[in-house]
């Protein structure tokens, strides 16, 4: 079993290099490739996702992430930006599928934006579509008729690429409490009744799991007042986004929200993905050692699962990260005072 490990910018390196020791604490003979991405690619080599970064990530079974991001690059032609690198990773490997769970461990109630008793009964999963929508569309700059600058983004999806993301949504459901919505903006958008139109059609496929629509404005709403109400969301590339990191607040922190991207290649142990954390680089705190490791140790445990087969092993780590937040060890994101080796050791201890 190979790992391609990218850490990228910022915090990711720090992050990474937790989830790693955690890894490598099972002792499961997995084999780990690192290469730079990101900005930290680009001023090494010139690109934010080099030729021989994408080698190592197509070798391997599964790719860590870490983050991209550096204020150094905000200046650069957009196809050299840090963020590129992750843009080009879910091109070039076909990952279409963004899984992002979201629930509030014991004892984090009271760090949620939300009431407690409201907050505690987060359970749920968003599955967000990577390849299309305007993240993909044709993008640009014109003049208008005035003379004034205009630029513009074309949102789009296909029917084939919304009928392959609300088949992981509806099977994701069948895994867990049998409750799908889907969030589009049908009321307005032509892509979101196209979205609709498919969804529904699929649905067929899928005769226990209870299908649901609500516009995506109605769904942030939702999440805030009854959080409790969601089990599984399937949602476009845009929605999906805002979404996902405005419920990365509802249980806590973005320092808590793991996230596993897949498509359909098939490894000997399992589906291939990209495992990372949802938060960013953020660059005012990188290397001081204050970043809190548990979306990235959270994101190995996604990767073990998923893409290698170890279920147990992903068991483990997952009750080791419970036992730590129970036990108080908490980073400054969460109101605590550990740094993030000491979150990592207490990790660790709890294996």
């Amino acid at each position: 079993m190979k790992i391609a490990v990218l850490p990228g910018d910022g915090i990711g390196p720090e992050v990474t290099r937790e989830a790693i020791r955690v890894i490598e604490a099972l002792d499961l003979g997995i084999a780990l490739a690192e290469a730079p991405v990101g900005g930290a690619a680009y001023k090494a080599q010139g690109h934010p996702l080099p030729p021989a970064a994408l080698a190592v990530a197509e070798e391997s079974d599964a790719i860590l992430f870490g983050a991209v991001g550096d204020p150094d690059c905000d200046r650069l032609d957009r196809h050299l930006r840090p963020e590129q690198a992750i843009l080009g990773l879910r091109k070039a490997l076909t990952l279409f599928a963004n899984l992002r769970p979201a629930r509030v461990f014991k004892g984090l109630e009271d760090h949620s934006a939300l009431r407690p008793e409201v907050a505690s009964a987060i359970d749920l999963l968003i599955v967000r579509e990577l390849n299309g929508d305007v993240y993909f569309g044709e993008k640009g700059f014109r003049t208008a008729v005035d003379g004034s600058r205009e630029g513009y983004d074309v949102m789009s999806y296909n029917e084939g690429e919304v009928r392959r993301i609300a088949h992981v949504g509806f099977r994701a459901a069948q895994g867990r409490r049998g409750k799908l919505c889907s969030v589009d903006k049908a009321n307005v958008l032509e892509t979101s009744q196209l979205w609709r139109d498919v969804v529904i059609d699929v649905a067929r496929d899928y005769p226990d799991v209870a299908l649901e629509h609500m516009y995506v404005d109605n769904a942030a709403m939702q999440l805030v007042r009854n959080p409790g109400q969601f089990d599984v969301v399937v949602t476009g590339n845009l929605f999906g986004d805002i979404l996902s990191d405005q419920a990365s607040m509802c249980v806590g922190s973005i320092g808590m929200l793991a996230s596993a991207s897949l498509g359909e290649r098939q490894t000997a142990y399992g589906t291939y993905g990209l495992y990372e954390p949802i938060h960013g680089s953020a660059p005012d705190i990188a290397g001081k050692g204050l970043a809190n490791p548990m979306a990235t140790i959270l994101s190995a445990a996604m990767l073990l699962r998923h893409s290698l087969g170890l279920a147990d092993a992903a068991d483990r780590i997952e009750a080791a990260v419970a036992a730590t937040l129970e036990a108080g060890v908490l980073g400054r994101d969460l109101g605590g005072s550990a740094g993030t080796t000491e979150i990592g050791d207490a990790v660790l201890a709890r294996l």
